[in-house]
């Protein structure tokens, strides 16, 4: 379909550059909302996930999907759980395996070419719950699972599964990793690699002949930590392989559900080829919408208790 016209979304005046404008949400943002229950789903290879819901009865879900190292509590996803639940759907915000306050029992992860467990939980949420409109969003990392869910296997997703939105995506994951890599983004990669250290180091003392943590801190980068750890725990060769096969811009031309992709230009974590114009503009069900200001995963707006992305997000589910 054409590429949408750039959205008029202007950040508030005091996050006046796109470092702010993902910073300041991640820290600060507050949103007043608790889940009302937990499920676990145990999965058939062993390991489990765990499940958050906001269920009243409705029988329309959204599912959203966090970012890498985000969590259900994650205020982009608990804001948009609490606008979606006052607008006729159930919400369902769920963790990655390891990110739910619990280390998963495998010595695999998580990562961003992996969307069976999205899958699974799309089908334990028809089987279980009955629900006859499913909704997926996903920010970042999870706007990749969301849109491999329906593109990986697009004769298999369930007819209940009728529109996917994607925010501040990496589509192109090799180019984000050398954006990611470069000195002005060192503060986004240091976070994620302590995080994930941290991770690392609790799966070396259950897994020791499979997992060392020895020497991690002279990883500084992704590629480091890929070619160490996710490459030789999920069945890469390396990190190149990895990048190549777990980006989601391949499989776009798969996707036979309405789907929107929107990404912000001043995204310090995204290059010209996340964007996937050439791709889009011939695509009769991909839409792409890009936004001047928004960072990553922040689109904050001004005395509004919810996010232009949230709001953006419960239109198109509507309309």
């Amino acid at each position: 379909m054409p590429i949408l016209p750039q959205a008029a979304f202007k950040a508030p005046f005091w996050q006046f550059n796109g470092h702010l404008q993902t910073i300041i949400p991640s820290l600060f943002r507050k949103v007043d909302f608790t889940y009302r229950e937990r499920e676990r789903l145990e999965l058939p290879d062993g390991d489990f996930v765990d499940l958050d819901w906001q269920r009243t009865g409705n029988n329309k879900l959204v599912i959203i999907t966090h970012g890498l190292e985000g969590d259900s509590t994650r205020h982009y996803v608990t804001g948009m759980a609490k606008l979606f639940s006052q607008n006729g759907f159930d919400a369902l915000g769920w963790n990655c395996r390891s990110c739910s306050g619990e280390l998963n029992r495998l010595p695999r992860f998580y990562h961003h070419g992996y969307a069976g467990d999205l899958r699974l939980m799309i089908d334990h949420s028809i089987r279980k719950y009955g629900y006859e409109e499913i909704v997926l969003i996903g920010f970042s990392m999870g706007g990749s699972l969301s849109l491999r869910a329906v593109a990986e296997f697009p004769d298999e997703v369930p007819a209940q599964v009728k529109k996917v939105i994607g925010f501040s995506v990496p589509c192109d994951l090799l180019s984000s990793v050398k954006i990611l890599s470069q000195s002005i983004n060192k503060i986004y990669s240091s976070r994620f690699l302590r995080k994930l250290g941290e991770k690392i180091k609790a799966k070396s003392k259950i897994y020791p002949d499979l997992i060392s943590y020895e020497g991690y801190e002279k990883i500084k980068h992704f590629a480091d930590f890929d070619n160490r750890y996710t490459a030789p725990l999920h069945g890469f060769n390396d990190a190149y392989e990895f990048y190549s096969q777990a980006s989601v811009k391949p499989l776009l031309k798969n996707i036979r559900i309405p789907s929107l992709i929107v990404q912000a230009r001043n995204d310090s974590f995204l290059t010209p080829e996340c964007m996937c114009e050439e791709i889009i503009a011939e695509h009769p069900f991909l839409f792409l919408e890009t936004t001047e200001h928004g960072g990553h995963c922040g689109f904050m707006v001004r005395g509004s208790a919810y996010s232009w992305a949230e709001l953006r997000a419960l239109d198109w589910a509507l309309h």
